[in-house]
Formats: structure tokens, C-alpha cells, sequence
């Protein structure tokens, strides 16, 4: 039986367990789930490679590191030159709606892999949007609307069902039913839905059914039809609960990945990370730690996810996103095995600056930017035994610079690290942050790079 009908048996068998009467298999038709035909499925990668035979030159292959929300303002222009992109995204985030799914719920985060899988979804149909825009769609930040909202949601009573067919409103509504049932089966922790991503939920859900974040991934790249040859990845596969922690220059232990770049105290509210209150001292670097841990002796070191090295082996280009450094990019960076692959590879290595300060780069310069890359890949400040000593040119070779940022970009620390290959793309100024590269630009640059 093919890996989703199978899948699809599953909801069905658990479609009955909650009394929720689903179709048989039998009777789904799925036109447009399979567009390429399927060489293989792999959900230990959460992959979905396809075989989509041309007769022109296969396009770019492209590795990315980024966070859930700095890269994706790129991914629709990324599409029109490649979608052979493996994005590679961290589980450790622990704000919004993603914190009080793992606090009720437990395991990893995955609110940016959510996110990124919403970017890359189809929207060449009308059904596409309706899916896409019921799987985007955030509740009221009111706690009692937002629970009204959620229960006719679930129920099937919402206009964002407006447009989704049978077949998918079944699926989608089997997994958002289990996760309602995951959490009523906790009555001494009560959720909160306000601000909830209905995406987030169905996530969590089909990640607990399948007791699998790979598998998880899977079902969401089908239902939200991302590109075939697309991968997103989590840099660690994991079903248990992530946190990241960071160590100062003056020894201060700071946990979790909110109150690292942008400490809300508890409150919703909207995130401006350039303006958060400032550290009391230059981060030196982010490491992982035990869910009750609070200092430099709960440091653990989680493997990363495999698939993520076999693409690092064969990629084109290597992509450093623009976004939060330490706790968007640097946490897939300080993993084993990482340093190792890109520092023995010869291919293209592309840092994308930031146009703008943050909380977690302030006072930073271009090459500022590059050390802590450089140190991450090397796990430089960790453990001794696992250090590497690789100069900065041996994971970035290639530098690019939003017009009118505001990072300096001192051109000649950048050629001493052995960077002398900087390019400025053209930017645009948005009123919440601040300088961003123009997309159109900034794609049209890789592409260049890349022929």
C-alpha cells in the first residue's frame, strides 16, 4: 500500500475511535495531491521527493538556515528560480501559541515549521487557498472569543471551511478533533486558545497521533501541497520538548529562546525585536539544555536530524537566512556534524545580513556576524573535545548586504576572515522592520551566483 494510503487508513481507523465517521479509503479522491509522480517517501526525513523528468538542466539546489518568519518574506520569489530547496529550521522556539501547546502538550516547537510550510504551500487553485488560508488562520487574542472561534472551527461550522472539499475537510478536521481530545484528556492544565494558530494545532495534533514530527511534517506538506522537491526539515527530529539556552560574555545563563530575543513577560502581544530591552552582555553562545535545567551543567547535546547532513553533502548552495542570529540560525549551526560537512564542502556559502539591529546583535558589525557563524559551526565556546578550528572562509564565502542597512559592513576585518566577495542587493524599508532586502533583488542575485 502506497505511504499515504496508508496514512490515510490510519485517520480513517482514528476517525472511528472519536466517533467522527470518515470515509473509507476507498472513497477519498485526492486529484491534485500527487503532482509529480512519487520516487520516494522517507518520514525519517519528512521529505517528499519526486522524480519530475525534464529535458532542460535540473535547477539549483539550495540548503537554507533560517528561523520561521525572517526567510519567508523570499520564498514565493525563491520558487521562480528553484524549488529544489531543503529548508533546514530549529524546534526550540518556545513564544506565542507554539509555548502553551509544549507546555500543555509537550514536545518540540513547531511554529516555524508551520510557518514555513504555510509559505510554501499552493495557492494556484481556489481549494489551495481555502486550505491554506484555514491552516494560516490565528485566533482571537480574547481568550472567550478565541475558544468560540475554536470550537466551530472544529466542529466544522466556521465560513474557513468555505471551499475545502470532502476529502480534505475530513483530514484536516480528524487531526484538529485528536488535538481538542489530547487536551481534554489534561483537565489540571487548562489551554488558553487566544492568538492559537489553527495550523499549530492540527500540527500537534498528527504529530501526537503518529507519535513522529517527521511524519507530522509529511501529512502537512500533502495537505498544504508543497512543491515536490521541497524539503522542510527539522534540524533535529525529535517528539520531545527542546530548550534553548544561551551563555553571555559575562557567564550570564539565560534559558529559553523567547526570553533570549524577545522577552514578552507572559503577555500576547506583538513582537518587535528591535526595540526589546537590551542584554546586559554580548551573547557568546546558544546551546541546548535539559527541559528543567538552568545552567551550564543541564547542557545536552541532541543529534541532528540525518537528512539534513545527507543534503549538506549535496547541495549547490548553502544559505545562512537573514533573521534572528542566535536563536534562529546559530541553533541548527552548533549541532555535531554540521561544522564538518560545510567546512569540507566547496560550494557556494551565502550569508544573508540583516538589514536592521535586534536585541541579539546590537552594536554588531558585517563581520561581527560572520564570527558568530563561524564560531557556532566550530562550537568554539563549548565543549573542548568537540571543537573544531576551521578559519570563517571555510563556511561563508559569499556576502550579501541590503542597500542602506544598518549594519556596518567593515569590508576589510570581511577580507581578512577570507570573505572578499561582498555584493550590496537592492532594499526595501518596512515600517515595522526596518531595512529588508527587496525580494525580486535578492533572488535575482542567487541566481547569479548560482549559473
Amino acid at each position: 500500500m502506497p505511504l499515504f494510503s496508508s496514512v490515510m487508513a490510519e485517520i480513517c481507523f482514528f476517525g472511528g475511535l472519536v466517533h467522527y465517521k470518515a470515509p473509507s479509503p476507498s472513497s477519498l479522491h485526492y486529484p491534485s495531491l500527487f503532482r509529480c509522480k512519487p520516487h520516494h517517501y522517507s518520514l525519517m526525513s519528512a521529505s517528499v521527493s519526486a522524480e519530475c523528468h525534464s529535458s532542460t538542466v535540473d535547477p539549483p539546489s539550495l540548503l537554507v538556515f533560517s528561523g520561521g518568519t525572517g526567510f519567508n518574506g523570499v520564498v514565493e520569489e525563491l520558487k521562480k528560480i528553484t524549488t529544489r530547496v531543503a529548508h533546514v529550521l530549529p524546534v526550540s522556539d518556545d513564544g506565542g501559541s507554539t509555548a502553551e501547546i509544549v507546555r500543555v502538550l509537550g514536545g518540540p516547537a513547531v511554529g516555524d515549521i508551520r510557518s514555513r510550510c504555510l509559505r510554501l504551500s499552493d495557492e494556484s487553485t481556489s481549494e489551495a487557498l481555502a486550505v491554506r488560508r484555514l491552516l494560516g488562520h490565528r485566533l482571537p487574542i480574547d481568550a472567550h472569543n478565541a475558544k468560540k472561534d475554536w470550537y466551530d472551527i472544529v466542529e466544522g461550522n466556521h465560513s474557513l471551511w468555505d471551499g475545502v472539499s470532502r476529502p480534505y475537510r475530513e483530514t484536516i478536521r480528524a487531526f484538529l478533533i485528536y488535538f481538542q481530545n489530547e487536551i481534554l484528556r489534561r483537565p489540571n492544565d487548562s489551554f488558553c486558545f487566544a492568538n492559537g494558530s489553527i495550523g499549530n494545532f492540527f500540527f500537534a495534533g498528527a504529530r501526537i497521533f503518529f507519535q513522529s514530527l517527521d511524519a507530522a511534517i509529511f501529512l502537512f506538506s500533502r495537505v498544504s501541497e508543497i512543491p515536490c522537491d521541497s524539503l522542510v526539515l527539522p534540524v533535529i527530529s525529535t517528539n520531545d520538548r527542546l530548550t534553548l539556552g544561551c551563555e553571555l560574555q559575562d557567564g550570564t545563563i539565560i534559558r529559553g529562546q523567547n526570553e533570549i530575543s524577545h522577552p514578552t513577560n507572559g503577555t500576547i502581544q506583538t513582537v518587535d525585536k528591535r526595540h526589546s530591552s537590551t542584554l546586559p552582555s554580548k551573547i557568546k553562545r546558544v546551546f541546548y539544555m535539559s527541559s528543567e535545567g538552568n545552567n551550564l551543567l543541564h547542557e545536552v547535546f541532541p543529534p541532528v536530524n540525518p537528512t539534513v547532513l545527507e543534503q549538506l553533502k549535496s547541495v549547490d548552495c548553502i544559505v545562512y537566512a537573514m533573521g534572528s542570529l542566535f536563536t534562529s540560525v546559530c541553533p541548527s549551526l552548533v549541532l555535531l556534524g554540521v561544522g564538518e560537512i560545510i567546512s569540507s564542502r566547496s560550494c557556494l556559502k551565502v550569508l544573508l545580513l540583516n538589514g536592521s539591529q535586534d536585541r541579539e546583535t546590537s552594536g554588531f558589525t558585517a563581520s561581527c556576524f560572520v564570527t558568530a557563524i563561524a564560531d557556532a559551526l566550530n562550537r568554539t565556546h563549548g565543549d573542548p573535545n568537540i571543537r573544531l578550528k576551521n578559519p570563517p572562509g571555510y563556511y561563508i564565502n559569499t556576502l550579501l548586504v541590503p542597500k542602506d542597512g544598518d549594519i556596518a559592513v567593515d569590508l576589510k576585518q570581511l577580507s581578512e576572515q577570507g570573505i572578499s566577495d561582498v555584493r550590496v542587493v537592492e532594499s526595501v524599508r518596512d515600517p515595522k522592520h526596518g531595512v529588508l532586502f527587496n525580494p525580486s533583488s535578492l533572488i535575482n542575485t542567487l541566481a547569479s551566483l548560482l549559473e
